[in-house]
């Protein structure tokens, strides 16, 4: 019997300049998605829907509904991963866009084909446990109050479910199944994208802040992610 191929990985575009949405889905198609853009943020949502996309290209600036409130709308059904654009380089867009549930960014002007292998990068991160994650009991990690289940990818604290972005979660894995290291942002970013990042390393302090924040920690009471000053981060104990 003949296996039919995988179906090609879904991608929208969300950018109201024409010239550079035609770019980018024709990188994207030249690179085997099928790609698809749509010029603004009412458009983008009811499209998500519809497509089911793997990944989102997202811009920030977009008229009328502009790229954050489409990021949070899009959380609230889809775990796709988001790439946000942005014409301004200050670091409150980035933080801000991060902070609704993007998984990277980049700032105009870029390389699409720059775009195309980060893409390609968060869409290769494996998703299954370590050897050291599966010694766990039945996959799951406990710290104090926090359970970390690696097989369904679910997060809990004190029995309340705590919801991640797909990104969020791989960071707080990759510390989890190694509590007693210290990690650099370097490794953290080999282990999620394989050694193929090019872009800005600060990117693992906002995911970790994210995750401190749905946590519960702070920088003063780090029960659950440890700031190792001048090296990097590990797991805390959750005491």
């Amino acid at each position: 019997m003949t296996i039919p191929p995988p179906a090609p990985l879904r991608a929208l575009v969300v950018e109201d300049e024409a010239s550079l949405a035609r770019v980018v889905v024709n990188y994207l198609v030249r690179d085997g998605f099928e790609a698809e853009s749509v010029p603004d943020g009412e458009a983008a949502l009811r499209t998500a829907r519809e497509l089911d996309p793997d990944v989102v290209v997202l811009d920030l600036g977009l008229p009328g509904v502009d790229g954050v409130e489409v990021c949070r709308q899009l959380r609230t059904f889809s775990d796709c991963y988001v790439v946000m654009l942005t014409a301004r380089a200050d670091e409150v867009d980035k933080l801000v866009g991060l902070s609704v549930g993007a998984d990277d960014y980049m700032t105009k002007p870029f390389s699409p084909r720059e775009l195309v292998a980060r893409v390609r990068a968060m869409l290769r991160r494996p998703r299954r446990p370590s050897a050291v994650a599966r010694a766990a009991r039945d996959g799951v990690l406990e710290f104090g109050s926090l359970e970390i289940d690696l097989e369904s990818r679910e997060v809990s604290l004190a029995g309340e479910a705590v919801h991640l972005t797909r990104t969020e979660f791989d960071v707080l894995a990759a510390l989890a199944q190694r509590p007693s290291r210290v990690m650099t942002r370097a490794e953290l970013l080999d282990d999620l994208w394989g050694g193929s990042w090019v872009g800005d390393d600060h990117l693992v302090d906002v995911h970790v802040l994210h995750v401190r924040q749905k946590l519960g920690d702070t920088a003063e009471r780090q029960q659950y992610i440890r700031t190792v000053r001048g090296v990097g981060y590990r797991m805390g104990t959750g005491e």
